[in-house]
């Protein structure tokens, strides 16, 4: 006996086109095209998702070294300095402080 799609060939279609919505043109429209900008789109996103955590890295540090360079020092020994202090914050924290607490930040430099 043979199998017969229809119902698991239009499930997929309806998947991938809900998933092409807001897509320009026949993008949003034609299976085919769909099909290929939808996955294109999922692995934009899987690697942009490892990417947001680089970028994050690299915002803290420009960060961090602009409120050391305030402070007279810069951010590599800054870094040497409160790791040899064997202060745990990371650099989103430290970050953190050197944008919402000056004073905080300023005390941590001289510790380094």
């Amino acid at each position: 006996m043979r199998v017969k799609r229809g119902a698991t060939k239009h499930k997929r279609k309806k998947r991938i086109l809900k998933a092409a919505k807001g897509y320009w043109g026949g993008r949003s429209k034609r299976f085919r095209i769909a099909r290929e900008s939808v996955r294109r789109g999922w692995a934009y996103a899987y690697a942009h998702r490892k990417r947001r955590k680089r970028d994050f890295r690299r915002l803290w540090i420009t960060r961090i070294s602009a409120a050391a360079r305030a402070n007279g020092t810069n951010y590599s020994t800054l870094m040497a300095g409160l790791k040899g202090a064997n202060v745990e914050l990371d650099r989103k924290m430290l970050s953190e402080l050197a944008i919402h607490d000056a004073g905080a930040f300023e005390s941590l430099a001289k510790m380094s």
